[in-house]
């Protein structure tokens, strides 16, 4: 099939297909006599998979390597476990650095509720972010 004919089935642009061609994640198809792609009907399951394994949160190195075992013969079932598996350590990472943020902003907030502007010095420059009481205290020098 045609690549607009494979971008329409497949819901990518033929400018994606060909990237995904050149970066080795769709292997080049052989050419009609008049020098056109002619991807084969598995063109088509390849770049659902892609499209799949992006979702999931995988990058194209990852979808790649995936996609080589495969190439190879091997079934990627225990790499693809691996993968997921880092990228949901690595979810669940941030979603404690995000919660742990959500957390201070929200004091912040209350504190800027109760902050009067008045009682601020030259000194201060934000004393919703710094406190009064709560500078820094000088470095000592050995």
């Amino acid at each position: 099939m045609r690549i607009g004919t494979l971008a329409a089935t497949s819901g990518l642009s033929t400018k994606t297909i060909r990237f995904y061609e050149q970066s080795g994640l769709l292997p080049a198809p052989p050419r009609t006599s008049g020098g056109y792609r002619d991807y084969p009907e598995q063109a088509i399951a390849r770049l659902a998979f892609v499209r799949n394994a992006q979702s999931a949160g995988l990058t194209l190195a990852e979808i790649s390597s995936v996609l080589a075992l495969r190439d190879g013969g091997q079934a990627p079932c225990g790499h693809v476990t691996a993968l997921i598996s880092e990228r949901l350590a690595d979810i669940e990472r941030r979603l404690a650095e995000m919660t742990k943020t959500r957390d201070a902003l929200r004091g912040l907030v209350r504190r800027g509720a109760v902050t009067d502007p008045a009682t601020c010095t030259e000194n201060d420059i934000c004393t919703i972010i710094n406190p009064a009481g709560h500078r820094p205290r000088p470095a000592h020098h050995k």
